[in-house]
C-alpha cells in the first residue's frame, strides 16, 4: 500500500485527475437523480449542478494539469508533493461534504463551499509563487491563468454570500456563475489551449508554423468580461452585440492558426474539434438573440453553456486527460479505437444536449433528452475512466511489469 501511495501521489495530475473524474460521475449522477425525484434535493439547480461543476469538478481537473505545466512553462522546479497533496486533501474532503451536504441537509453546504474557496486559494497563491520566482521575460500565459483564477475567487465568494437572504441575492448568484463560467473556468481552459494545442500539432507535424495573435488573451478577456456583463441584465437580445464580436474574433484567429487538422492523429484533432466547438457555441448564441426579436417564445435553454461545457470542455479534458495520462505512465501517446470512440462519442453527446435544449418547441419530452444526454455522459465518463483513471491508480508491481515489458 505504501508503494502505492507513493506512485499515487508522485505526480500531481495523478491524483487531482481521479478526484475531479469521481466527483464528476456523482455529481452528474446526483442531477439525473434529482431530475427523476429519485433524490428530493433542497437546493437550486445553480448550487446543485452549475456551481459543483464549475468550481469543485472542472478545476480540479485543470488544476491538475496547471501543476504540471506551470513550473514547465516558467522554468521552475516541479511542485513537491507535499505542497499540492496538502490542497487535495482539502479538495477531497470539501467536495464529499458538498456532495452529501447537498443529499442529506443543505444547510451545511455553505461550510464547504468555504473549504473549496480556501483550497482554490491555495492552489492561486502556489500558482503565484511560481510565477513570481521566474525571470523569464515572456510571462504572458501564466499571467492570464493568474488573472482568471483570481476572477474564480471572487466569483465563487460572492456566490457563497448570495446564499444569505439578501435583497440582491439572486443577481450575486447569477453574476458569480456567469463570472465563474466565463471568467475564470472558459478563460482558464482556454489560456491553456491556446498554449498547449498548438504545440502537440507542431509535436505530430513539425512542418506546422504557430502563429497566434499577439493580444489574443488580453482581447479574449475583456470581450468575455463584457459577455458577463451583458448577462446580468437577463435580456438575451443584448448578447447579440457581444456574441458577434466574440463569434468574429475566434473565427479570425482559428483561420490565422490554420490547424492541420486532417493532417494529425485523433490524439490532436480531438482537440482541434474542441475549438471549434467555442465558434458553435457563440454562432448558436447569435441564432438564440435573432429568435429573441423574431420569435421571443422558442425557448433555447442554456444551450450556449451546454454547448461550451460539453463540446469544449469535455472534448478538451478528455483530449489532454488522456494525452497527459499516457505520456506521464511511459505509454506511447497514441489514440487507438478505445479513444476514439470515446471522443466521437463526446461530440454526440454535446450534439444530443444541444437537441435537448431546443426540443420543447417541437412538443417532444424535453425532461427525457435532458436525462438521455446526462445518462450517456455519466457512461461515456465511466467508459474512459476504466480505461485512463485506472491507470493513475494502478499498483507499483504492474506499472514494473509494463516498463520491463517494454525495455
Amino acid at each position: 500500500m505504501n508503494l502505492w501511495y507513493k506512485k499515487f501521489i508522485s505526480q500531481p495530475h495523478q491524483p487531482f485527475f481521479t478526484n475531479g473524474m469521481i466527483f464528476f460521475i456523482l455529481f452528474m449522477t446526483l442531477f439525473v437523480f434529482s431530475y427523476k425525484n429519485i433524490i428530493d434535493i433542497n437546493s437550486t439547480v445553480l448550487t446543485y449542478h452549475a456551481y459543483t461543476l464549475i468550481f469543485v469538478v472542472f478545476i480540479q481537473f485543470f488544476l491538475g494539469f496547471l501543476f504540471v505545466v506551470f513550473p514547465k512553462f516558467l522554468m521552475q522546479a516541479e511542485i513537491e508533493s507535499k505542497d499540492y497533496m496538502r490542497q487535495f486533501y482539502i479538495y477531497f474532503i470539501a467536495s464529499i461534504g458538498i456532495l452529501l451536504s447537498l443529499i442529506f441537509y443543505s444547510k451545511f453546504t455553505i461550510l464547504f463551499q468555504v473549504l473549496i474557496l480556501f483550497a482554490q486559494a491555495m492552489s492561486f497563491f502556489l500558482l503565484y509563487s511560481i510565477h513570481k520566482k521566474s525571470t523569464l521575460k515572456d510571462k504572458n500565459d501564466t499571467k492570464w491563468v493568474l488573472i482568471a483564477f483570481s476572477t474564480g475567487l471572487i466569483s465563487q465568494l460572492l456566490f457563497i454570500v448570495s446564499q444569505f437572504d439578501l435583497k440582491y441575492s439572486y443577481l450575486f448568484s447569477k453574476i458569480a456563475i456567469n463570472s465563474g463560467f466565463y471568467l475564470f473556468l472558459f478563460m482558464i481552459i482556454f489560456t491553456i489551449s491556446q498554449r498547449m494545442i498548438p504545440f502537440f500539432t507542431r509535436v505530430m507535424v513539425p512542418e506546422y508554423k504557430i502563429n497566434r495573435s499577439n493580444k489574443l488573451l488580453d482581447i479574449f478577456f475583456v470581450l468575455l468580461l463584457i459577455k458577463v456583463l451583458v448577462l446580468s441584465f437577463e435580456d438575451t437580445r443584448l448578447n447579440l452585440f457581444i456574441d458577434i464580436p466574440i463569434f468574429l474574433f475566434i473565427l479570425r484567429e482559428l483561420f490565422i492558426w490554420k490547424l492541420p487538422t486532417f493532417k494529425t492523429p485523433p490524439i490532436v484533432w480531438i482537440l482541434h474539434l474542441g475549438l471549434y466547438w467555442i465558434v458553435i457555441a457563440f454562432f448558436i448564441s447569435i441564432i438564440e438573440s435573432v429568435f429573441a426579436f423574431i420569435n421571443p417564445n422558442f425557448y433555447f435553454e442554456k444551450i450556449v453553456i451546454h454547448t461550451l461545457a460539453i463540446g469544449y470542455f469535455v472534448t478538451v479534458l478528455v483530449g489532454f486527460g488522456t494525452r497527459v495520462i499516457l505520456g506521464h505512465s511511459g505509454r506511447k501517446i497514441e489514440t487507438k479505437l478505445f479513444a476514439l470512440i470515446i471522443f466521437i462519442a463526446v461530440q454526440f453527446l454535446a450534439l444530443i444536449r444541444v437537441f435537448a435544449s431546443i426540443s420543447s418547441n417541437f412538443d417532444l419530452n424535453y425532461t427525457f433528452f435532458i436525462e438521455l444526454s446526462a445518462f450517456l455522459l455519466i457512461v461515456a465518463l465511466v467508459i474512459w475512466s476504466l480505461k485512463y483513471i485506472t491507470i493513475l491508480v494502478e499498483n507499483e508491481k504492474k506499472v514494473e511489469k509494463k516498463s520491463n515489458w517494454k525495455a
